[in-house]
């Protein structure tokens, strides 16, 4: 039987490279699925509208009160899946898989949320200021509600026009301090995988 193997090759992707797919990845979609871990180390899923910062900082609204919140309190492990669902299956895909940590953005991480949230989706930022009876009827909802930031480590990228075929790009996402409390993101290459049907894993290039 047939089956299909990951071949590594050691050819390094640059940063820049990886930084561009990244980011037109998020920006050409708002939506976005979620993994948790729940009770008893089971898997749960479920799917949000995100907002993102040039530094990788990915922010979504949410029930505090709903399972994945209530997850991300016990065990802020998380991963996230952005892809746009317009994709032909028979054309080139791309999409990008993030891991990494998820808590409520509070203090002065809220009201970066919150703006950062707002740039992305103009009529949360109007109906939280609550003009008309129906606007101040969302906010109070929206009020409800809370911010949480997802601070990925790891990103795993699908972009088969760019790299070719069934071929993954890994990267490390280090975070380096800077002056002025201000963070500096690199998107580091670890690895290049290939999959390839029928054939044994070995190492390539």
């Amino acid at each position: 039987m047939k089956h299909t193997t990951v071949k590594r090759t050691r050819e390094r992707i640059s940063e820049r490279r990886i930084r561009t797919i990244v980011l037109r990845v998020l920006a050409e979609t708002k939506l976005c699925s979620i993994a948790t871990v729940a009770r008893g180390n089971r898997a749960h899923i479920n799917t949000a509208f995100f907002a993102y910062s040039p530094n990788l900082e990915l922010y979504f609204l949410s029930d505090p009160g709903s399972l994945h919140c209530r997850n991300l309190l016990a065990n802020p492990s998380m991963a996230m899946t952005v892809f746009n669902s317009n994709q032909r299956w028979e054309a080139p895909g791309r999409g990008i898989q993030l891991f990494g940590v998820g808590r409520q953005a509070r203090g002065h991480q809220g009201g970066v949320a919150e703006a950062i949230y707002a740039t992305r989706f103009p009529a949360f930022a109007q109906w939280m200021k609550g003009t008309t009876p129906a606007e101040r009827r969302q906010a109070a909802q929206l009020r409800s509600y809370a911010l949480f930031r997802f601070m990925p480590r790891r990103v795993k990228i699908l972009d088969e026009a760019e790299f070719g075929g069934a071929v993954f790009i890994v990267a490390a996402v280090r975070r380096h301090r800077i002056s002025g409390g201000q963070a500096r993101v690199e998107l580091a290459w670890e690895a290049t995988e290939w999959l390839v049907p029928g054939g044994s894993d070995h190492r390539v290039g």
